[in-house]
């Protein structure tokens, strides 16, 4: 089956995220968990929206079926114009290395590569020459101040230090969209409000979108808005 790609028309507010009625269930009859259900949605460029709710509101799963990790059992997900529900494998994986952005509360950094490699994975992927991978790079290391640690390995850096190596390895290919789950849920309240802080002020100067999981309410409050998830459904707008 030939693969196809899907891109929607420009709105005359580019809307980055819109989700339409999407639902996800795992597992079957009396055990089934419904884990999103009926949700609908859209995400502004250059705006910072906080997901927030309970442990198992479903926050990971719609995050997870928003970056195409997973897929909805119903409904219509759409990012930067491209259908994420009507996407093959290929171009589900096209869309996670250059639209969508990932940033995990494990940080998923490799334990053997410097600050500076990390950040430079996404490029090696996507072949950007040499010159250029550097480049952007050292930029981006510098746009989180981590400048000076290029050359430090994970087992190096702090915890807030290792989360914002992995804030700037999900910017390395300029997605339009910023997906992040509980960055801050292993960080200290202090070291978590600076790495909302950068989010916010990369969301805001590069004009992406970024969807946080979160159940802190200080970090709620830096959001320009919030979704509510409860049991699955959206509850707040």
């Amino acid at each position: 089956m030939t693969e196809r790609t899907v891109v929607l028309p420009a709105t005359g507010v580019e809307d980055v995220v819109r989700v339409e009625g999407v639902s996800r269930t795992f597992g079957r009859g009396e055990h089934a968990v419904h884990a999103v259900r009926d949700v609908s949605f859209t995400a502004r460029r250059g705006e910072l929206v906080a997901v927030r709710g309970r442990s198992g509101a479903g926050k990971t799963t719609l995050l997870n079926l928003i970056g195409g990790l997973d897929r909805p059992d119903a409904g219509r997900i759409e990012v930067a114009g491209h259908e994420v529900t009507a996407a093959g494998e290929k171009e589900l994986l096209a869309l996670r290395r250059g639209t969508v952005g990932f940033v995990f509360q494990t940080f998923g950094l490799v334990p053997i590569l410097s600050a500076a490699e990390n950040v430079g994975v996404p490029l090696r992927l996507a072949k950007v020459p040499a010159a250029e991978r550097e480049q952007r790079v050292a930029v981006l290391l510098e746009l989180v101040g981590l400048g000076g640690h290029a050359a430090q390995r994970p087992y190096e850096l702090s915890g807030g230090q290792q989360q914002r190596v992995a804030v700037a390895r999900a910017l390395a290919n300029e997605p339009d969209l910023l997906i992040a789950d509980e960055p801050t849920g292993q960080l200290d309240s202090e070291t978590g409000r600076s790495i909302m802080d950068l989010l916010r002020a990369v969301v805001h100067a590069r004009g992406m979108t970024a969807l946080v999981a979160t159940h802190d309410p200080a970090l709620i409050e830096m959001a320009d808005r919030t979704l509510t998830l409860r049991d699955g459904q959206l509850v707040v707008d």
